[in-house]
């Protein structure tokens, strides 16, 4: 009975590797059909580097302003009044109470 089966062996083992090679194209990491997912992590990440891209050109304007040959007062003002907690006579301070809950 082996005997008779034994031509179509090698038919039934190439069979089984290229049915396992189409499921992992088509469902793997990088398959035909989680391109969807691919693109849409695509998208979020290139819309969160958007967002760091904005705030570290911020940041760098506001070191220009900061340096020595380029000082702003305004800014320098504004910095020393919330490193040494001061503020001006003319602005309006609120004070809001802590919500979160204390440890005991």
């Amino acid at each position: 009975m082996f005997t008779r089966a034994r031509p179509y062996i090698p038919t039934a083992v190439f069979a089984l590797l290229i049915l396992y090679f189409s499921f992992h194209a088509l469902t793997g990491d990088r398959g035909m059909l989680t391109g969807a997912v691919r693109d849409r992590v695509l998208a979020d990440r290139a819309a969160r580097l958007e967002q760091l891209r904005a705030e570290r050109r911020e940041l760098e304007t506001r070191v220009k302003l900061l340096r020595t040959s380029h000082l702003s007062r305004d800014l320098l003002e504004e910095r020393a009044r919330v490193l040494l907690g001061y503020s001006d006579p003319r602005d309006y301070v609120i004070r809001v109470q802590d919500l979160r809950p204390t440890r005991s």
